[in-house]
């Protein structure tokens, strides 16, 4: 679900702020989250295999080692996430000027308005093809 959130944010970025992010920083971003999401749930999978119950405040001495390292992806994927909000504070700061259909391929009313879209876009209903 985070990440289909993420792609959705990507997406529709250029059409809230009017500009368009730096696309290397979302690849980035894209591939420590990743990373560190893998980092964070496959040691749990192992841990399950070996018999460690779920939602338990403490675990046995042979379980630390996997939570380490699943601890280590979890504030992996925090981190990264810094650099999803300093790519959205780029964004809302500045940039290239996106264009009104800022992906190719983009059809649909909302992208048929300049970026950002403004107050009261459509004064009449607009015709549908």
């Amino acid at each position: 679900a985070v990440f289909a959130i993420l792609a959705a944010a990507y997406y529709w970025l250029p059409k809230w702020t009017g500009h368009m992010y730096n696309e290397r920083l979302a690849q980035t971003h894209f591939w420590l989250s990743t990373i560190f999401v893998n980092v964070l749930f496959f040691p749990q999978h192992f841990l399950g295999l070996a018999g460690m119950p779920r939602r338990i405040p403490d675990y046995s001495v042979q379980f630390a080692d996997w939570n380490m390292i699943s601890s280590i992806g979890g504030f992996g994927f925090g981190i990264a996430q810094l650099l999803f909000v300093y790519l959205l504070y780029k964004c809302i700061r500045g940039g290239q000027e996106a264009e009104a259909r800022a992906w190719e391929g983009a059809e649909g009313l909302e992208w048929e308005v300049p970026s950002p879209a403004p107050h009261h876009t459509f004064e009449t209903p607009p015709v549908v093809r």
